[in-house]
């Protein structure tokens, strides 16, 4: 198989894609968090489906900056970078969680408590470090990030514009779940989600759209050709 420019965009849409409908797929009937929880299978299995979403999500992101890279400019990049460390980071996040948790809620639930705490906005009793440190920087970076690339993005009007405006709405509005204690953060997590299957969607018919312009000329070339032999 031959790699082309246009055989790495359209992989990059459809992580975004897959990355969106995982990160949405992963929110639906989500258990509350707690030690118990973490020694589960099912606990096990929305982490590896937390750390595939991470992963698609930084691999698509990539792609939808890499092919607008001139059009979105410094603010573009301003914004992938800033979301490229949110992702990453989150990676490494939910990899220590699926590997450790499980372990340490046997023999330390304290910890674990606090852990999960902290990682639903909540606060610890005991030292956790610098993970709650950790865990507001990846937010903040998340928040920013989703933020300059929406706005980025939109500006630039190389693909289609809506879910660009959504993810700089979704992120915002996170910012809201501190101050909107009754309503299930996981519902803040929706936009996000389809804005990321969105810009994933939009690349690939962009691409679609783009390989057709440019394969019509060579098309009519032939023919002329055939017809002149």
């Amino acid at each position: 198989m031959t790699v082309t420019t246009t055989t790495l965009t359209r992989a990059a849409g459809v992580s975004a894609v897959a990355g969106g409908v995982l990160f949405l797929a992963v929110q639906i009937n989500h258990p509350h968090l707690d030690p118990a929880f973490a020694t589960t299978t099912e606990f096990t299995i929305r982490q590896t489906m937390k750390i595939a979403f991470a992963v698609l999500s930084l691999i698509g992101i990539t792609g939808i900056y890499l092919r607008q890279v001139k059009q979105t400019g410094v603010l573009g990049l301003l914004g992938a970078l800033l979301l490229g460390a949110a992702f990453l980071a989150m990676t490494c996040v939910e990899t220590m969680g699926l590997v450790a948790l499980p372990v340490l809620a046997h023999s330390d639930p304290r910890y674990v408590s606090d852990v999960l705490a902290v990682a639903t906005n909540g606060s610890a009793t005991g030292d956790l470090g610098l993970f709650p440190a950790l865990n507001t920087g990846v937010g903040l970076a998340l928040v920013s990030g989703g933020l300059l690339f929406g706005i980025a993005v939109f500006r630039a009007r190389v693909i289609n514009r809506w879910p660009a405006a959504l993810l700089a709405v979704g992120v915002v509005a996170t910012l809201a779940i501190r101050l909107l204690p009754q309503v299930n953060e996981r519902l803040f997590a929706v936009p996000i989600g389809l804005a990321l299957a969105g810009l994933g969607i939009a690349l690939l018919v962009e691409q679609r759209t783009v390989t057709g312009r440019s394969a019509g000329p060579v098309d009519v070339a032939r023919l002329e050709t055939a017809d002149v032999r």
